[in-house]
């Protein structure tokens, strides 16, 4: 299996966020080189001879070099010839592009200047970022640079990267990037990277900072630390030489993972010994702000379904007996000016006498048999003191005592509810496995646990045993095995239960630490040297993703999550005391990434269209409540939402620049006026001048109010606005309750089979194959005339604004800033706004993006109104991509033109119609009557949705024998993607003129309201219903059930 990666204009907007910044840069027409020092090869004796004559391996070179004086050349990076008034005009432009506040300065950081770009987990951060270094190598030439990551996990992780990611680089930019992780033990790295002239990366993670780059240990006297002495002093073993001199000479570009985590005086301290030329910042959740010039936050992420939903199980123990003193330690509280708290979690009696756990803040002196309401398990437990250094204690006057993180009096109820925890999680494991199985994804299921043991023990001996989770997962998943094989015995996925997952002992592993006897320890830190599970892990991740590798369940220490990042964990449970430290963000953030199925393919919404957050859900079982678990992770995600507004205004829409798709739209005041009338008309806007329920129901279900003549040149972008704003239901819709209940949607094999459903089904149910064929000479002709007809670009403008003060002025006008007169405005067109150094190679622009060969570009550009050609000078960048765009649109026209299909021998399985939303919950299903299945799944608001009102009218008409809403599994495959239509239906024979009816449901009949791409789907598959059933099957777009009946009765 190998991964494949798709260019995605998220990903090339992050990646031209930073390339934008060096416009004006001039890339040299030679690589930057100066003369390289080799060293002075001393030869020194070994320690394996220290009595002979024998020298190290630099001796042997000796004699040669000297007499050959090779002159040995080494590559930097060239400078940047920006001032820091250029940069920074460069980055306000991209900030307003990406709708960011402009900075007012440079902020210093490492370099000449150091860039922010804010990416959710999960939306391939590392594929950003090293994408960015192709192209800035394109661009500019620049070669070096030096990754910095957090971790030893994550470090790995890059490197894997480098390796999966190595051929779709090469096809993109035709060359390989070197790499390779920073060692101290193995120097001659350090040269080959200052000597080379290709694309040139080391990656280094923080612990080595502040191990080997920590000159403050290298000092006259001390013992110091041996990877700083290699690093900061002069080697024999490389040539007297310093290799951070090395290094530094090549003025590396810094590529810098979670900052925030970077923060430290030793670490900065070190970058800056790097002699970085600029460095950029990569996080989800930026602590230090530099200049941001994009941003990706959780809300959009989740809106653009380029992460997983959120199900919660939230388990929590009621009607606590109260008779065993449960106590947990959850925390210190520390302040200058006051003594140390302690936070506990204890049991407390409710004036209903119902017990429940509280978690306080408690001082010296208080009384737990007190706070307790004179419960009596707690008679004795008086805090004596509290100890806040390293772990922290907290001692009673009974002789108790506790530390950080530990348990007094732990109940059999505690260990009852991770047995519960365990066993949902198996459950939930099942349930998603069968329904992914069919598409060829593989479900994998991830444990933390706080200690090891729990999991993993050893004895006398050294054999390794099952610690207690260990054994109640055993238990617990062979009960559910047996069960469910009972149901699943003849089915594709029952075979592979009973061959890849029978063993036990083969379907779980744990990922932890290893002590030197090569036992599972606890973790301090985020590494893990467990070679056979972090090879699986980490280095090997194709492995665990294939059905041919029984591990599905993975137990990890919780010091451990960060790295992870395999995309097909589906459930995470922690099995751990609910702490008021514990990150739930960071807890989920290792399952957030869209899955891929068996061919290494991105299951987004490319592939699964409507379903795509049904196929990509990520279940969490909590050990709290689905109430206490959601509100803090909702908390936690609107502290990382940045400058996010709340309120509609006028001020929100004027002069915000938004793109949308290849289109870039520009809001005027007059148009930022005329939206929030929009709004306001439409009961879109509330009295406190937040969006609406309405709206929301609306743009879910397709059913939006059209705009007014006036702001139809720019109506995506209108939504695209009003979506930006921050609604505290957005959270809501992130995360849904996984304790609703569900259905089983199974087929309704008595539908299924009767007579008009199986005549529709053996029209349609055959697979195909596609060609196409195009006319050069026709496409020229057309985008030639689709050019000169319709390109507008839009030229600069400057306003001129003239005011003056006022003949007497007053102290309050210079508090009101009033003291000066109105001021009259003159709008100017901008000559030369565009001239730069910067020079553009049009035909190789245009053929990237259209992907004709440059001799067709050429044709069309030749052809072209000298008018229309002369408006690239105008403006560059707008006339690449509206050019591209047209073109783009004409050739989606011919191809839908020039596709012919041709079937093949195979047909669709029967379970295609389940086998997507087996389980479902109750709230999202209608229960059918005239449908394949028991229940139709529609999207939008369950009873607002177009297809909700469609399918509720067509289950009880009396004109349908047998309807069934198409699953994502039944396909057309087309030169633009692949193409689901919605319904299959069956009409009774009689007034009907189309028995056979194939809808496609859209809001909208307007066909130009659709995508273009969607369009050229929806013809191809007219084509195919046509030639698959001679005519018999009509292929038709309706907006109800209305507009189908006009057709069906060609009213």
């Amino acid at each position: 299996m190998k991964f494949s990666f798709k260019i995605q204009q998220y990903q090339t907007d992050a990646v031209n966020a930073v390339v934008d910044v060096f416009k004006g840069q001039v890339r040299p027409a030679q690589d930057t080189s100066y003369f390289f020092n080799p060293g002075r090869l001393v030869p020194v004796k070994t320690k394996k001879a220290k009595n002979s004559n024998s020298y190290n391996l630099f001796q042997q070179e000796l004699d040669e070099q000297e007499a050959k004086q090779d002159i040995i050349l080494g590559y930097a990076n060239a400078p940047i010839k920006l001032d820091k008034v250029q940069l920074l005009e460069n980055i306000k432009l991209i900030q307003g592009n990406n709708n960011i506040t402009p900075s007012k300065e440079l902020i210093e950081g490492q370099g000449k200047c150091s860039l922010d770009i804010e990416m959710e987990t999960g939306t391939g951060k590392t594929y950003v970022y090293i994408k960015t270094m192709f192209e800035l190598n394109k661009q500019y030439g620049w070669n070096k640079f030096i990754i910095i990551v957090p971790s030893v996990a994550i470090r790995e992780g890059v490197k894997k990267s480098f390796e999966v990611m190595e051929e779709h680089f090469m096809s993109q930019y035709g060359k390989k990037a070197r790499y390779f992780i920073y060692d101290s033990k193995n120097l001659t790295k350090i040269d080959d990277f200052a000597k080379s002239n290709e694309i040139n990366v080391m990656i280094i993670n923080n612990q080595a900072f502040a191990k080997s780059l920590n000159e403050d240990k290298n000092k006259e006297g001390r013992g110091g630390d041996k990877g700083a002495l290699i690093i900061y002093s002069e080697r024999d073993e490389f040539g007297s030489r310093k290799p951070i001199d090395v290094i530094s000479k090549t003025n590396p570009i810094l590529i810098i993972y979670e900052p925030q985590k970077s923060a430290g005086n030793v670490t900065q301290k070190a970058m800056k010994r790097f002699n970085p030329l600029f460095s950029v910042n990569y996080s989800a959740t930026h602590k230090q702000e530099h200049n941001e010039v994009y941003r990706l936050d959780a809300i959009d992420a989740y809106n653009h379904k380029l992460v997983k939903k959120i199900e919660v199980k939230g388990i929590e123990v009621v009607n606590l007996k109260g008779i065993d003193g449960y106590l947990y330690c959850d925390s210190f509280i520390t302040s200058k000016n006051k003594p140390p708290m302690v936070k506990l979690e204890f049991e407390q009696q409710l004036k209903s006498g119902t017990v429940k756990r509280v978690l306080r803040n408690c001082s010296y002196g208080d009384n737990l048999y007190e706070l307790s309401n004179g419960m009596l398990q707690y008679e004795g437990y008086k805090i004596s003191e509290i100890d806040a250094s390293d772990t922290g204690c907290v001692r009673f006057t009974n002789g108790e005592e506790l530390h950080g993180g530990e348990v007094a009096n732990n109940s059999q109820e505690m260990s009852d509810l991770r047995r519960v925890q365990i066993r949902e999680t198996i459950k939930s494991h099942f349930e998603k496995e069968e329904q992914l199985f069919a598409q060829g994804i593989k479900t994998l299921s991830l444990f933390f646990i706080d200690e090891v043991a729990k999991y993993r023990l050893y004895d006398e001996d050294g054999t390794q045993k099952l610690g207690e989770y260990g054994k109640i997962f055993e238990e617990e998943y062979q009960k559910i095995f047996r069960d469910r094989m009972q149901e699943l015995y003849q089915t594709p996925y029952g075979e592979y239960l009973r061959n890849m997952a029978a063993d036990v002992s083969a379907v779980h592993t744990g990922y932890f630490s290893i002590d030197k006897k090569g036992h599972s320890v606890d973790s301090k830190k985020d590494i893990s040297n467990d070679e056979s599970a972090y090879d699986l892990i980490m280095r090997n991740k194709e492995a665990l993703l294939s059905f041919n590798n029984p591990v599905r369940f993975i137990f990890s220490h919780s010091a451990l999550r960060e790295g992870w990042d395999n995309p097909n964990v589906f459930q995470i449970c922690t099995l751990k005391q609910s702490n008021s430290n514990v990150n739930k963000r960071q807890e989920v953030g290792r399952g957030m990434r869209i899955c891929v199925n068996q061919q290494g393919e991105r299951m987004d919404e490319s592939v699964c269209g409507a379903n795509v957050h049904v196929v990509n859900k990520l279940t969490v079982i909590a050990s709290e409540s689905y109430a206490g678990f959601v509100d803090s992770l909702q908390d936690e995600i609107k502290k990382a939402l940045y400058e996010r507004p709340e309120k509609v205004s006028i001020e929100y829409f004027f002069g915000r620049v938004v793109k949308v798709g290849d289109e870039t739209y520009k809001i005027e005041g007059e148009q930022a006026r005329q939206i929030v009338k929009y709004l306001d008309r439409h009961d879109y806007l509330d009295d406190d001048d937040r969006i609406t329920e309405k709206y929301k129901q609306d743009a879910a279900n397709g059913t939006l109010e059209p705009v007014q003549d006036k702001l139809k040149d720019i109506e995506p972008a209108v939504h695209v606005l009003i979506k930006s704003l921050y609604d505290k239901d957005s959270l809501k819709d992130m995360i849904t309750n996984g304790n609703q209940t569900t259905v089983e949607n199974k087929l309704n094999n008595k539908n299924f089979e009767k007579q008009e459903f199986q005549e529709l089904w053996k029209r349609i149910n055959r697979k195909c194959a596609y060609t196409v064929k195009i006319d050069s000479n026709v496409l020229i002709d057309k985008a030639v005339a689709a050019i000169d007809a319709k390109l507008q670009v839009t030229q600069t403008l400057y306003t001129l604004s003239v005011g003056y003060q006022k003949n007497n002025m007053q102290a309050h006008e210079l508090e009101q800033k009033t003291s000066f007169v109105s001021p009259a405005h003159t709008t100017n067109v901008l000559k030369n706004a565009h001239d730069s150094s910067l020079k553009y190679d049009l035909l190789h622009e245009l053929t990237q993006r259209t992907s004709l060969t440059r001799r067709t570009v050429a044709a069309i550009l030749s052809r072209i109104n000298m008018m229309k050609y002369r408006k690239f000078r105008d403006n560059p960048e707008e006339f690449i991509s509206k050019v591209a765009r047209l073109i783009n649109e004409q050739k989606a026209g011919l191809i839908v033109e020039g596709v012919t299909y041709n079937t093949t021998n195979e047909v669709f399985d029967k379970e295609i119609f389940t086998a997507e939303c087996h389980r479902v919950a109750l709230s999202k299903v209608f229960p059918a009557l005239h449908a394949v299945t028991d229940y139709v799944v529609t999207d939008g608001t369950a009873e607002q949705s177009v297809e909700r009102k469609f399918v509720e009218n067509l289950d009880k008409a009396d004109e349908v024998a047998v309807y069934a809403k198409l699953p994502r599994g039944f396909y057309i495959p087309t030169p633009v993607g692949k193409y689901s239509p919605d319904w299959a239906i069956a009409f009774k024979e009689g007034k009907i003129k189309y028995v056979y009816f194939i809808a496609e449901t859209k809001g909208t009949n307007e066909s130009t309201e659709l995508k273009s791409m969607e369009q050229a789907k929806i013809k191809c598959a007219e084509k195919l219903f046509e030639k698959l059933s001679n005519g018999e099957v009509h292929y038709g777009q309706v907006k109800d059930y209305k507009s189908l009946m006009d057709i069906i009765l060609d009213r």
